[in-house]
């Protein structure tokens, strides 16, 4: 069999020869204007693109064996109840437990009751701050040879909550004794930078912020000689619509994390938890819910996010229910087993367009960290309130594109269903829920498009 190229026989064309003749069909129309359009993140998206978009270009490629799980998350406010729904759904195809532990008291010996901890990823998200009860957790997992990401996140605490756990001083105390006792199956440290998209960031500050964020914590633990040079670290991304550019988004966070690590000589396997984001889910026309999120999947693997957790399409104004859940589920299981998403994430290697978008997402997104740091770190611009405002400008940049039209909410903003209502239907509030108190800087807040549409709506019910 000849191994000359099936294409071998066409003469190479260049990406000016393209250009010319599209300029040829567009018949006096100007090029930019008609098929160049500027993305929220300042980049210039091209109607083609081809080798000469990566000449000389560096590329970051995930290693051969990577690989996907599914997640599902639970609320652990009992036990028993938690431990028989982790049982269930792991006969129905989940592959990684993702628990919020709401306080100190929880048996973690009855919560993992009958779960192969050797075979099934395990995730945590606290809501308190606490020495000793996560050491005895530690030491329960390391004793049940068990592979799990803690999550450990003070600063993530302070960006949502704008208050520390405790305080300070007694906040990094506790975490540098967490830290120490991590190991290359138990992953201390998270970084969760879902909550910048959710709240209106873009693409770049996402990456930029998320990095700053995690530099805080590389600062911390190369001047405590308790930690060792290697850990894993786990950063928590919410994923949007934008298809192409939330794949590039994932590629450019791990290669920034890898070299950020490497700077400090800090050997560090980057895990990704990817989760759909709430920003574009409506309330009105919520079936639509489940095509956002199945395309935002998509997004997921692709990027190579290690595990992925699917949002229910009615997850902002229903509570835990069976059936959002399992159609939840059934997304990724439809993905993995009937779509072949298995390794699937090796397919966006290669690819013009997402690797050039790859590439300018990290440089942008390495600029500005690199400003951030030049005026004293993520902690002090937190302080001063500059990542606030960087992310409310954003943020308002987006909703007036939203508010116009020109970011598209099919149900929402475009093809309402008069006949549609809720207000009879709200198990939870949907909206951003108002509440003065005192906080040390300012929150950064959640808050979905949708919001102020939605509200009016309800009125007029």
């Amino acid at each position: 069999m000849s191994n000359t190229s099936l294409f071998q026989e066409f003469p190479e064309v260049s990406a000016k020869q393209w250009k010319q003749k599209i300029q040829v069909d567009l018949k006096g129309a100007d090029y930019n204007e008609t098929l160049v359009w500027e993305s929220l993140e300042g980049i210039n998206v091209k109607p083609f693109y081809n080798q000469e978009d990566l000449k000389n270009s560096p590329s970051y490629a995930l290693p051969k064996d990577h690989d996907w799980s599914i997640g599902q998350d639970i609320y652990v406010g009992d036990e028993k109840k938690s431990n028989a729904k982790a049982l269930e759904i792991l006969e129905k195809g989940v592959e990684s437990l993702i628990f919020t532990i709401p306080n100190e008291t929880t048996g973690f010996e009855t919560l993992f009751s009958g779960i192969d901890l050797k075979e099934t990823k395990l995730y945590f998200n606290f809501e308190f701050l606490a020495l000793e009860p996560i050491k005895k957790l530690v030491a329960f997992l390391k004793d049940n040879k068990a592979k799990a990401y803690l999550n450990i996140d003070i600063i993530g605490h302070l960006t949502e909550d704008g208050n520390w756990y405790h305080n300070l001083e007694d906040d990094h105390k506790i975490f540098t004794e967490l830290v120490s006792l991590g190991t290359s199956d138990i992953s201390i440290i998270g970084v969760d930078a879902s909550h910048y998209q959710n709240a209106g960031a873009n693409m770049v500050q996402q990456l930029a912020y998320s990095l700053a964020h995690a530099n805080e914590y590389l600062n911390h633990i190369v001047t405590s000689s308790a930690v060792e040079k290697s850990f894993p670290l786990t950063f928590k991304v919410a994923v949007g619509s934008n298809y192409f550019f939330e794949i590039a988004k994932i590629k450019a966070l791990r290669w920034l994390w890898e070299s950020l690590a490497s700077a400090y000589g800090v050997q560090s396997a980057c895990n990704i938890l990817a989760i759909p984001s709430k920003r574009n889910k409506t309330l009105y026309d919520y079936n639509v819910n489940m095509l956002r999120t199945t395309s935002e999947c998509m997004s997921a693997v692709l990027g190579g996010a290690d595990t992925v957790c699917n949002l229910p399409y009615d997850a902002i104004y229903h509570k835990d229910n069976e059936f959002g859940e399992r159609i939840a589920r059934n997304q990724l299981l439809l993905l993995k087993e009937e779509g072949y998403f298995t390794e699937a994430s090796q397919i966006s290697e290669g690819a013009y367009y997402i690797e050039s978008l790859t590439k300018q997402l990290a440089e942008k997104a390495l600029v500005l960290f690199k400003q951030l740091e030049k005026t004293g770190g993520y902690l002090e611009a937190l302080k001063k309130g500059t990542i606030q405002q960087k992310i409310k400008e954003s943020a308002n940049k987006e909703q007036q594109l939203f508010d116009e039209g020109k970011i598209v909410s099919l149900g929402t903003n475009k093809y309402q269903n008069p006949q549609d209502r809720m207000k009879d239907d709200l198990e939870l509030y949907p909206f951003v829920k108002q509440k003065a108190r005192k906080t040390i800087i300012e929150p950064i807040i959640e808050k979905r498009l949708a919001e102020a549409s939605e509200q009016k709506r309800l009125n007029d019910e």
